[in-house]
């Protein structure tokens, strides 16, 4: 009995020596935590027990779960917080916290952080975190690094998101089925990764995959093709990247119901096992260059896939196929992989009518010669070349074609010529007739059965060293002569056409009439159609200095005379006068064809450098970017002391118009849709300048005077001569302050610096704008009223007048009062006064789409169906302005000012919350 007693007596002591330091532990580190970090809202921790502290959650005194999300928190965590060995569940995201985020305890399960301002994690972070399921880091402030590769050791990993968490590099091979059986969700969108998609990739589990929006330079790249042995996919966005290539084969693929492959540089045929798919019920196409009959899909899936000029289709009809022609020529490239340099300039039906395609060469109606020679092509010959009965040259030489040279071309009956030489060909050569000159030369294997892996040629097909030194003379020798040549012949052409015509002018799009030529023939001006591609041959301008604003003019094949415009314009005539501004005066014009057009005429005293300099950034930014919500440029003339640019017409004229001057000059108020649809509008072409084109690009001078109106009322953003292209690898930079009084972010006012958040700024102010009819400075209110954004937030805190700030103009039904309030709040959020408080423009695009989608008619116009419709193969005293503005307020409406990927859906692909976790994430973050 003693000694039963003792040994009773001897395990409470051991158990308290282990037990009592513990509890004692997580009551150091939980006060630890309370000092670190500060709270504007009410978070109870008075409590002398910290298991009793709100959103603090324990198991017989040891602390198992924290919830601070949402809670406006600042301050930074304590490195202790890993001494918390029983933590499963840390919830901080959506706060202010900031500093390097600590180590956490290996008990760690679900980890949310995101939406805060950490500026690191350490480097051994995830060594030792085998019970980690959920990750949600993305949207802080971390230094660039890697994603790390100790991420493997987390096998139980289920869902690892890390949107915009500063991620470079390229995505390692750690993804795969071994070190992550059970990971469904993998997203990385908004990071600056760049390479391929990791091959590992291929049969995991990953159902929700998303990397779109890549913000380096060479963004994501190579094909799409391990995406076909993806099986488990159900939701793929890859927008917003550099994909080459056709999309693959998803026959395979069934639970696939959201994919979104929008601005890349896909080619091809769209495959039948997309359209086909059963459990597909989103798909966004837009701005590739697809090729082939536009894909007809089912009824039930919302498509975006603008057919009026975003892809290659040889049709704008949806399911309509091809000519045979057109097919054949498909069938030829397609085992080179359709490259992209033959897909961005092979539109229509066919390449023998008003289209040039690149290497096909028509005679009348048929083909005559296919020249793919030093395209840098690589795959094999196709047989389908047989069925090209017309052509009499085949020339495939200097490429990196493989394979053997297919029987059937033996057949094709008009073959005068066939060049393969300077490629890596093996087997024998066919039999062609004797009158077909066969060149077969610089293939090494050609003869033999088998290739043997000859060394990359170099890029004239032959290897370096075969070069003698007598060769190397000889090509000089000739080059030389040559240019010589080129040059003579070039002088006198020019001036045997100068002599002419007067001015030389390159080809293009539309077909001046005789009478505009001077000599009674007609001749093709440099301006490309409104909506159409401009052509890829660029070169340099007669005029322009070395040195602009954001970069050298490369606009030479869109040249216009001034003699072409004074005839359109009827020599500049008053009544043709559309509008005047800062820059000069635009006139309307009418081509021959009854195509209009506004011509904008620099002034005589805008001639100087900063004149010269909008002008030049003005052609610089719009040859670089297209977009069915930008302002097309159709050309320019910079002759003598003349400097004008020519746009598509834009017949409803500004929203400013329609906005403040509709009663004079006889308008109809704007409705509330047609506002939103409008303002969507405007979203969606600034957020393309900002982050979906190749580079980026910062308006600085968003108003409604430089938002235009078509006819069908949908707008376009105008004016890019104060446009700035952000350095790269830059987040901010300094430059001259311009732009427009009640439109300047406080930031850039004070400072100079200039990024992509001073266009969201005034976007907010255009909002407010839009939402009450009142001009963002008016003089004719009372002095505290003057600034619309410091009155409009004040008017936001008084719930009573909250309703005063419609437009009276509008009529407000109960529905649009819903809307109406989330695009106040969304106003405001932009207005932020600090830039980071400021959501991106693709925040507001998927707040507003939504909103413009409940409006649609029954049967919507095909070129707005649902999601991003792009058209494009292309940023006040401050003391006054602190005493007016008081604190920034917003609206609680249902979204966040996350960097969120900008493919438009209903489906939140969010991982699952633990019981009684408020959103972090919203719908508006899924799309």
């Amino acid at each position: 009995m003693g000694f039963g007693v003792s040994y009773v007596l001897h395990l409470v002591l051991l158990f308290s020596t282990i037990f009592v330091p513990a509890w004692s532990q997580d009551g150091d580190v939980m006060q630890k935590l309370k000092t670190s970090i500060k709270s504007s809202r009410n978070l109870d921790w008075s409590d002398s027990d910290y298991c009793k502290w709100e959103n603090v959650t324990c198991n017989e005194a040891r602390v198992t779960r924290i919830q601070l999300q949402s809670r406006n928190l600042t301050g930074f965590l304590p490195k202790e917080l890993v001494q918390l060995t029983a933590l499963t569940d840390f919830y901080c995201n959506d706060n202010n916290l900031y500093g390097d985020f600590p180590n956490m305890p290996n008990s760690l399960q679900n980890l949310y952080i995101d939406k805060n301002k950490f500026t690191s994690m350490p480097s051994d972070f995830f060594d030792n975190m085998s019970s980690l399921l959920l990750v949600s880091m993305g949207n802080n402030n971390f230094t660039q690094w890697k994603i790390p590769s100790s991420l493997k050791n987390c096998l139980a990993l289920k869902t690892f998101s890390a949107n915009n968490a500063s991620f470079v590099g390229e995505i390692p091979e750690i993804f795969g089925e071994e070190n992550f059986p059970s990971l469904v969700t993998l997203q990385l969108s908004y990071n600056s990764l760049e390479g391929n998609l990791p091959n590992s990739l291929a049969g995991t589990s990953i159902e929700n995959l998303w990397v779109n929006g890549q913000k380096s330079t060479n963004k994501l790249n190579g094909t799409l093709s391990v995406i076909q042995k993806m099986t488990s996919l159900k939701v793929l966005w890859v927008n917003v990247n550099s994909f080459t290539g056709p999309i693959p084969d998803l026959s395979n693929l069934t639970q696939l119901e959201d994919v979104c492959f929008r601005d890349n540089r896909l080619t091809g045929v769209v495959p039948s096992t997309l359209t086909s798919l059963p459990s597909l019920r989103v798909v966004n196409l837009t701005n590739n260059q697809l090729q082939g009959s536009p894909p007809k899909f089912q009824d039930s899936v919302k498509v975006d896939n603008d057919l009026s000029g975003t892809n290659s289709f040889c049709t704008a009809v949806a399911g309509q196929p091809c000519s045979p022609l057109v097919n054949a020529l498909l069938s030829v490239v397609e085992p080179l992989g359709y490259p992209y340099i033959l897909a961005e300039s092979w539109k229509g039906n066919g390449p023998c009518g008003d289209n040039t395609w690149k290497g096909v060469i028509c005679s009348g109606s048929n083909i005559s010669t296919i020249d793919f020679r030093k395209l840098g092509f690589s795959g094999s010959i196709s047989s389908s070349f047989a069925s090209l009965s017309s052509v009499t040259k085949l020339l495939l030489s200097n490429n990196n074609l493989t394979g053997t040279i297919p029987e059937e071309l033996t057949n094709m009956p008009a073959l005068k010529e066939i060049d393969v030489s300077n490629n890596l060909l093996y087997g024998q050569i066919p039999k062609f007739r004797e009158d077909v000159v066969v060149n077969a030369a610089g293939n090494p294997d050609i003869g033999h059965d088998k290739p043997s892996s000859p060394p990359t040629p170099s890029p004239g097909g032959k290897d370096k060293k075969k070069f003698s030194v007598g060769a190397i003379v000889g090509v000089v020798i000739g080059v030389v002569c040559l240019l010589g040549l080129g040059v003579l012949v070039f002088v006198m052409c020019r001036r045997r056409y100068n002599k002419r015509y007067g001015k030389v002018q390159t080809p293009n799009a539309i077909v001046v009439h005789p009478r505009h030529s001077g000599d009674g023939n007609a001749v093709k001006i440099s301006v490309a159609a409104a909506g159409g591609s401009l052509a890829g041959g660029v070169g340099g301008t007669s005029g322009f200095s070395q040195s602009s604003s954001v970069q050298n003019v490369e606009a030479g094949n869109m040249v216009i005379s001034i003699q072409v415009l004074r005839e359109v314009t009827n020599n500049f005539s008053e009544k043709n006068i559309l509008g005047k501004g800062g820059f000069g005066t635009v006139y309307k014009g009418e081509l021959d064809d009854g195509t209009k057009i506004a011509v904008k005429r620099m002034q005589s005293d805008m001639v100087g450098d900063k004149g010269l300099n909008e002008f030049k950034s003005e052609i610089a930014v719009l040859t670089k970017v297209r977009h069915r919500h930008l302002v097309a440029l159709l050309g320019y003339c910079l002759e003598d002391n003349e400097k004008l640019l020519v746009y598509e017409y834009m017949p409803q004229g500004t929203l400013s118009q329609h906005l403040f001057d509709w009663k004079d000059d006889g308008l109809k108020p704007l409705e509330w849709k047609r506002r939103l649809s409008i303002a969507l509008d405007v979203a969606r072409g600034v957020e393309y300048l900002h982050g979906l084109a190749q580079q980026i690009f910062i308006h600085r001078d968003l108003k409604p005077s430089n938002i235009l109106l078509g006819d069908d009322m949908r707008a376009k953003v105008s004016d890019f001569g104060l446009v700035r292209l952000a350095p790269e690898g830059q987040a901010s930079f300094e430059t001259r302050l311009a732009g427009t009084f009640g439109y300047l972010a406080p930031e850039y006012a004070v400072t100079g610096r200039v990024t992509t958040k001073v266009d969201v700024y005034s976007y907010g102010v255009i909002l407010m704008e839009i939402i009450t009819g009142r001009r963002a400075i008016d003089n004719s209110q009372p002095d505290e009223n003057i600034h619309l954004v410091t009155w409009f937030r004040r008017m936001q805190l008084n719930k009573d007048s909250f309703e005063k700030i419609i437009d009276p103009a509008m009529d407000i039904d109960e529905e649009g009062l819903e809307s109406f309030r989330t695009i106040a709040g969304l106003a405001s959020h932009c207005c932020a006064r600090e830039p980071h408080q400021r959501p991106d423009m693709g925040h507001m695009v998927n707040v507003l789409a939504p909103l413009v989608e409940i409006w649609k008619p029954s049967e919507p116009d095909a070129e707005d169906m649902y999601g991003i419709d792009l058209d494009m193969s292309l940023p006040q005293a401050l003391s006054k302005w602190q005493n007016m503005e008081g604190r920034s307020t917003t609206l609680d409406v249902s979204y966040s000012s996350s960097m969120i990927p900008s493919c438009e859906n209903t489906q939140s692909s969010i991982p699952p919350r633990s019981p009684g976790f408020a959103d972090s994430f919203t719908s508006a973050d899924a799309r």
